[in-house]
C-alpha cells in the first residue's frame, strides 16, 4: 500500500508559516497534539453511544511518552485511529478537520463528549519542535488494517502499511536540535500541567513513586506500620474539576478545595464563589471567586483562566470579563467564545459581549441575593469586597444601577447604610443654606480624630471611606445626585463645610484681625499656606489646617490615574484657619514683645501642624524644645 505524494496545500511555504506565524508559543505544540489525542477518545465514545462500534471504553487514555535517549515524544491514545484513506484525508490536506466534519455529523450525540478541535492546523504545531513526525495509527473500524505516515516537514510524505497490535493512534516526534528544552521532563510537567490540567481524558506522564503502609501491616522496632514505596501511572490531570459538575452536586468545600487546586500557593480562603452554568443562548460555565483584596488595587489581573472544553487557552480575558471583574480568580469554559485558528486568543465578536454581559449580571444578582439574605454577613464582607464593587460601579454603568441598592458605607461609629439609608438620615440636619446636603465623610477616623469629634459634637454623621477609589466613586455620586455634596471633615472648619444662615460673630475688629493676619504671616516659613481668620466658635481650636476638597480630590485622581499630569504637578496648597474668637489668639494681640508673640504664634501653628502629621524633622526638634521651656 505505500504512497508517496506532496501534501495537498494551496502554498509550497504552508510549513514556514505553520512554524513561524501561526502559534505564538512553539509549547502549544503538546495542547495542539494531546488535545487532538482525547478528541480521538472522546469520538470512540461518542460511536459507542450511536452504536455504530461495539467496543470498551472503560480504559481509554492518552499518554504522552518522553524518551530522552532517542530524541522523540510520543502522544499516544487508544481512541478511534485512521484508515489510510482518513490519514490521507485529514492529514495529507491541511485544515481539513476530522473533528469538525465529525461534529457535523454527530453533533446532537457529541453534546456530552465535547469535541476539542474544530480547525484541523493543530497537529502541524509538531512540525514546530520536530524536524520529523510519524503517524501510526490502527482505526477501530472492524478489519482495519494498520498505517504508517512519515513527514520531515517538508510537503512530501511517505504512507504505507505497517505492524500496530493495539487500536487508536501513535504521534511520535523526532524533536528537532534547536527544541531540545522540551526533551527535558520537567519542562513537559509544566506543559501539560498548563495546558492539559483538565482534560476530560485521563492523561498518564511517566510514573510516581509514592509511600504507603506495608499491606501487610508489617511494623519497625518502635511499633510504626513500615512505609513502602509503590510505583503508579502519573495521572496529570483531573477529568472532572469542579466547574464541569452542576452546582446542586457541590457545597461550599468542593468549591474551596478546587480553588486550593487552582492556586496551591494561595493561602487564604475566598470570601465566597459564583458558579457559572448556561447552555443558552451560549454555552458558558465556570466559577469566580472573590478573593481578600482589602483596598489595595495593585494586584495581578491574569488569575481568571480561560478554557474551551476544559482546554487552557490564555489567562488573559480582558475582553470577555468587564474590567471590574478582572480582579476575579476562577475559570471559564466556554465552546462559544471565539478564537482565533491557532487558539491562542480571542477575536472579537457578537458572543464576547453577551458573554460578558451575562457575567456582570450573574456576579451583581449573587451579590444583590447576599445582602438581602444575610445583611449582617454582606457587612462582615463588605470591607473586602468593597474595592470589586467600587470598581465596577465606577466603569459598568449597568452594575452601577444594581450595586446602588446593596453597595454600603460606614459610619464612625462602625454602622452600615446604604447610600438611600444614609441620605435619609442626614437630608434634613446637615442641610446648608444653599439648600444642599452635605455628607461629611474621613479616609481615617483615628487619623483625622479631632476633625470627626468636632463633626460629631455639632450632631452631625461622618462617613468612613478610605481606599484609592474613594475621590473618583464621591464625584460620580454627586454627578447622579444634583442636591448632595460629599466634604472630607479637614477640608474647611466644620462651619464652612456645612454653611447654615446663622454665622458665628467676631469680638475682633477687622483692624484687629488685618493685624493678626500679618502676625501669623510673618512667622510662617512656607507659602504653602493660605491664612484666614474665621468667626468660629470659642470652644473650637485657635488654629485649623485644612486642605480644599477640591485640590485634594484632584490630586488623589491624578495619582490613581498613574501619575498622568495634564498640566503639571498639582500643588500642596493648605488653608490656615485662625479662630478670632480663642483666647489664645486673643493673647497674641495682646503681647508685648515680640519675641513673646512670636513664640507663642509659632507654638500654636505647630500644634496645628502636629494634629495632621505635618510637623517634622528640625520643626518637631524645636516644638519638643520650645515646649518643654514652656512648662519650666
Amino acid at each position: 500500500m505505500k504512497k508517496q505524494g506532496s501534501i495537498n496545500v494551496q502554498t509550497e511555504n504552508i510549513f514556514p508559516i505553520i512554524k513561524q506565524f501561526l502559534y505564538s508559543d512553539h509549547e502549544i505544540f503538546l495542547r495542539e497534539l494531546v488535545s487532538n489525542a482525547v478528541d480521538a477518545t472522546q469520538k470512540l465514545k461518542t460511536l459507542k453511544t450511536v452504536g455504530e462500534l461495539n467496543t470498551d471504553i472503560n480504559s481509554l487514555r492518552v499518554e504522552v511518552i518522553l524518551n530522552k535517549e532517542n530524541k522523540t515524544i510520543t502522544i499516544r491514545d487508544n481512541g478511534i485511529g485512521m484508515t489510510d484513506k482518513e490519514v490521507d484525508k485529514y492529514i495529507n490536506q491541511i485544515a481539513f478537520s476530522g473533528a469538525e466534519e465529525f461534529v457535523n455529523k454527530y453533533k446532537d450525540a457529541d453534546k456530552k463528549n465535547s469535541i476539542i478541535g474544530h480547525f484541523g492546523l493543530g497537529f502541524y504545531s509538531a512540525f514546530m519542535v520536530a524536524k520529523q513526525v510519524e503517524i501510526i495509527s490502527k482505526s477501530q473500524t472492524p478489519n482495519s488494517k494498520p498505517v504508517k505516515w512519515v513527514c520531515d516537514g517538508s510537503p512530501n510524505f511517505v504512507m504505507e502499511k505497517t505492524n500496530k497490535k493495539t487500536k487508536g493512534t501513535d504521534v511520535i516526534l523526532h524533536i528537532a536540535d534547536d527544541s531540545t528544552e522540551f526533551l527535558e521532563k520537567n519542562r513537559l510537567d509544566s506543559i501539560l500541567n498548563k495546558y492539559c490540567k483538565f482534560l476530560p481524558v485521563e492523561i498518564k506522564f511517566g510514573e510516581k513513586t509514592e509511600k504507603i503502609d506495608d499491606p501487610k501491616g508489617k511494623k519497625d522496632d518502635k511499633g510504626n506500620v513500615l512505609q513502602i514505596e509503590k510505583k503508579s501511572d502519573n495521572i496529570i490531570n483531573n477529568t472532572k474539576p469542579a466547574w464541569t459538575k452542576p452546582p446542586s452536586n457541590l457545597k461550599d468545600e468542593h468549591y474551596k478545595a478546587f480553588y486550593r487546586e487552582l492556586y496551591p500557593m494561595e493561602f487564604s480562603d475566598p470570601l465566597f464563589h459564583i458558579h457559572l452554568n448556561v447552555d443558552f443562548p451560549f454555552n458558558l460555565t465556570g466559577i469566580l471567586y472573590f478573593p481578600k483584596l482589602k483596598n489595595n488595587l495593585e494586584v495581578q489581573k491574569n488569575k481568571i483562566n480561560l478554557y474551551s472544553n476544559q482546554v487552557f487557552i490564555t489567562d488573559n480575558v480582558e475582553n470577555i470579563v468587564p474590567e471590574f471583574l478582572t480582579l476575579l480568580h476562577g475559570v471559564i469554559d466556554s465552546p462559544d467564545i471565539p478564537l482565533n485558528v491557532s487558539r491562542s486568543y480571542l477575536q472579537a465578536d457578537g458572543n464576547v459581549k453577551k458573554i460578558s454581559g451575562h457575567i456582570t449580571k450573574k456576579v451583581a444578582d449573587k451579590l444583590s441575593r447576599m445582602f438581602k439574605k444575610d445583611r449582617k454577613d454582606f457587612e462582615i464582607k463588605w470591607d473586602d469586597v468593597r474595592v470589586f464593587i467600587e470598581y465596577g460601579m465606577l466603569t459598568e454603568e449597568k452594575f452601577y444601577e444594581k450595586a446602588k441598592t446593596f453597595a454600603l458605607y460606614k459610619n464612625t461609629e462602625n454602622n452600615y447604610y446604604t447610600f438611600d439609608e444614609f441620605y435619609e438620615k442626614i437630608k434634613n440636619s446637615q442641610k446648608n443654606k444653599e439648600n444642599k446636603t452635605i455628607i461629611l465623610y474621613c479616609n481615617d477616623a483615628k487619623e483625622q480624630h479631632s476633625f470627626v469629634k468636632t463633626a460629631t459634637e455639632k450632631g452631625y454623621e461622618v462617613l468612613e471611606l478610605g481606599g484609592p477609589l474613594v475621590s473618583h466613586l464621591i464625584s460620580k455620586l454627586e454627578s447622579d445626585n444634583s442636591d448632595i455634596q460629599f466634604a472630607r471633615v479637614d477640608a474647611d472648619i466644620i462651619d464652612k463645610l456645612i454653611e447654615k444662615e446663622d454665622v458665628n460673630t467676631s469680638i475682633l475688629s477687622e483692624k484687629e484681625k488685618e493685624k493678626l493676619k500679618k502676625y501669623i504671616e510673618e512667622s510662617l516659613e512656607s507659602e504653602k499656606f493660605t491664612v484666614q481668620i474665621q468667626n468660629m466658635s470659642v470652644s473650637d481650636a485657635p488654629v485649623v489646617i485644612t486642605q480644599s476638597e477640591f485640590m485634594r480630590r484632584m490630586k488623589e485622581q491624578q495619582n490613581l490615574s498613574g501619575g498622568m499630569q495634564m498640566f503639571g504637578a498639582m500643588p500642596e496648597t493648605y488653608n490656615l484657619a485662625v479662630n478670632a474668637n480663642h483666647s489664645l489668639i486673643t493673647k497674641v494681640l495682646n503681647e508685648k514683645t515680640k519675641k513673646k508673640r512670636t513664640n507663642l504664634i509659632n507654638q500654636i501653628l505647630d500644634l496645628a501642624l502636629l494634629s495632621q502629621g505635618m510637623l517634622k524633622g528640625e520643626s518637631l526638634t524645636n516644638f519638643v524644645k520650645r515646649s518643654v521651656d514652656l512648662i519650666k
